[in-house]
Order: structure tokens, then sequence, then C-alpha cells
């Protein structure tokens, strides 16, 4: 019998969004060849828990409770000790860690330990928008002695791996690979009218409504003060129905709050609701007219994936990997700017366009639905390891 690819899987923590599929997926989902454990920390108090995610593919992660996304030293090194002492007992041939906090802790005790193969995920990075200068240098210094020790580092689209190789300087071509993410992507081609129906009745939404909805964490790297301004733009510009909808939650959720409610002051003719987290995204998807996304930085936004598989056209701004995930002017539009002016003209020629919107709903599934389906990176993934591990004679 032909000895298993043992794979220790980390990830920073189970909060809603890519890298919680992406980690379920590869462990439930590579062939017989591979066997992966999964670790990973708990989300923060105002992040979705998504343990049920992993939870439904049959995945049972063993949580680290002091693996947090803050800097901590005490739990940092708490981390390490628990994550090392895994590592000595379960022996993996592939330690794969999955973004900055567990990439750092993970990858150290990795190489403290001689695993023979050691790859790392950026599902995004902390290079601008973030911290200030001195921080964000030395998260860069740290990051490139790590990529240095690595066997492979993976980026999640073209465009991520030039930034990390060109701008960034954090690896050398040759090191960097692109695998696309992954998703289980049929929920949202199933019962859309069903759940179309069911969000309505929820929300009190009508059939003459234009629903706008952003979906993500309330915090300041997603933007939503842009979001916000949009709102005041199109409904300036625009005696129409339309319903705004804020998914998730975060920490400028009271803030927020307050620029709503001087927004419906302004303008009686819109709406704008808060839905806190909703765990199945398809069932939102289901009634919304058009995604937007305002972010300062991103990898690989899975809630414009998410709206396409859905048949939902998007709008966003220039960042991260967005120009390999959409179709521009086919399944969505792109705002090269941080500008709520040209950002809503945008938004107006969806919402007025109902023509445009149709062609472009029409064409979201096709797009995505071989590109970012989980098989497609299993396979790809698998791949990988198997040079890696000839490369290392494993």
């Amino acid at each position: 019998m032909t000895k298993k690819v043992k794979i220790l899987r980390i990830i920073n923590r189970f909060n809603l969004g890519g890298p919680t599929y992406n980690v379920t997926f590869l462990t439930a989902f590579l062939n017989d060849d591979f066997e992966t454990l999964l670790l990973g920390g708990e989300p923060e108090s105002q992040e979705g828990d998504a343990m049920f995610i992993p939870q439904k593919y049959g995945v049972s992660p063993t949580i680290i409770p002091e693996l947090q996304r803050s800097i901590n030293w005490k739990q940092d090194r708490a981390a390490y000790k628990k994550i090392k002492a895994i590592m000595q007992e379960y022996q993996p041939d592939i330690v794969h860690t999955h973004a900055s906090k567990s990439g750092a802790i993970g990858r150290l005790a990795a190489i403290n330990l001689k695993v023979p193969v050691i790859v790392h995920t950026f599902h995004g990075h902390v290079f601008h928008s973030y911290f200030g200068k001195l921080k964000t240098q030395v998260y860069k210094t740290v990051e490139r002695y790590l990529a240095k020790r690595s066997s492979a580092i993976i980026a999640i689209s073209e465009q991520q791996k030039h930034e990390l190789v060109n701008i960034h300087r954090i690896a050398k071509s040759d090191k960097v690979k692109v695998v696309n993410l992954g998703f289980d992507l049929s929920k949202f081609q199933s019962d859309m009218p069903q759940k179309r129906q069911d969000f309505s009745e929820k929300y009190e939404v009508s059939d003459a409504e234009i629903c706008v909805g952003i979906i993500g964490r309330l915090t300041a790297i997603k933007n939503h003060d842009l979001f916000f301004d949009v709102i005041q733009e199109v409904a300036s510009r625009s005696d129409k129905k339309i319903h705004f909808f804020i998914i998730g939650d975060g920490e400028l959720k009271s803030e927020l709050e307050k620029k709503a409610k001087q927004l419906l002051d302004m303008f009686p003719q819109i709406r704008i609701t808060f839905t806190s987290w909703i765990k199945d995204v398809s069932i939102p998807l289901a009634r919304l007219d058009i995604v937007c996304l305002t972010s300062l930085n991103e990898g690989t936004p899975v809630s414009l994936i998410e709206a396409q598989a859905a048949g939902v056209p998007v709008i966003t701004t220039n960042v991260g990997g967005v120009k390999d995930i959409i179709h521009v002017g086919v399944t969505g539009l792109i705002v090269s700017s941080f500008d709520a002016i040209p950002f809503g003209t945008e938004i107006l020629r969806l919402i007025e366009g109902d023509k445009l919107r149709t062609q472009m709903s029409q064409e979201g599934w096709a797009f995505v639905k071989e590109k970012f389906h989980f098989k497609t990176l299993c396979f790809n993934i698998e791949s990988l390891y198997l040079d890696l591990l000839k490369n290392d004679n494993v």
C-alpha cells in the first residue's frame, strides 16, 4: 500500500470568507493520495463564525485558541508551541499555511522542524492601506525571509503575483505560483426563485425596487465610507426606488448606521438595510440587482465571484485581483478611482439600463462556473504538491 502524503494545513481563523472555503475544500476533496490535518484559530467577536462551512463538508478542524489575528507575543508564542508540538506528532510531508499570522507562525515551526515542503498562500496582503510605513516595512522584511525558506508561494490571481513579485518584492517570480480560489457554486443556481421570494418577504422588498448590495466586514479596509458617498451620489441623481443592503458586521456598524440615518432623512425615496451576517449568501443574491465592492485592498474578493455565479452584475474599485475575476463590460464594471462620482455613474448605468443589467446577469454563471470551481482548485494544488515533493525527493 502506497504511503499517503501527509499535509498539515493552517489558517488564521475560521471566519466568513474565501480562505475558510479554500482550506475546507483542500482538506475535504484532495484525492486519496493525500491526507490532511486542518488547524486554525477562532473568528473575532464581530466576524461571522464560519465553523459551519467545514462541518458542512465533513471536516473537523483542530482549533488553536491562541492563534489570533492581532499581534500578541504571549498568545503567539503559545500558538507556536502548540502548532510545533502537533507537527512533531503528525510528521507532515507538507505544511501549507494560509494568510499572514498562520503563515508566520506555521512556517517558522516548519522551518525549525525541517519539514520537507513548505507552502504559503497569500489570500490578500497587508503591504498597503493597513499600516504606517515602518510597520509595513517590518511585515515585508518578515515575509521576504519566510518566502526564501518556503518551497512555493501561492498567489490567488495574476495581479496579486505581480504585486508580490514586482511591487513589494516578496519573492522571485519562479517561486510564486498562481492558483485561483475554488468554491462550491452550485447553490447560486439552486432554488433561486424561492430564495428571492424568502428574502423579499423578510425585508419587505417590493418588485419595483432596485436592490444594490455590499457584502463584507464593516471595517476600514472595506471602505464603506465610499459606498455611503456613492449612495448619496446615486440618490441625488435618480428618483427611482433603490434599496441598499449592507450585508455583514464589524466595528464600524454604529458609525455607518448614523450615516444611513442622515441619508434617509435627505432622500426619502431610498431604503438602507443592515442585515448583519447571512450564512447562506445565495439568499440575498437571489434578489440583489447589483453588488458593489469599494475596498482599498483585496486579494480575490469572494463576494464578486459569488455574485456573478448568481447572475448579479458587479461594480468594484480596481484593487487586488478584481481584473482577473470579472469579465469587464460583460459581467461587471471596474471603477479606476476611489471617487463617488464615477462609481455612482456606473451604478446609474445599470440602474437605468435594464437591458444592460439583464445582459450582464446572463453572462456571470458561464464565466465563473469552471474557473472558480473547487475541483479545479484541488487538481491544481495536487499537481503543485507532487511537483514540489518530486523536486525535494520526498
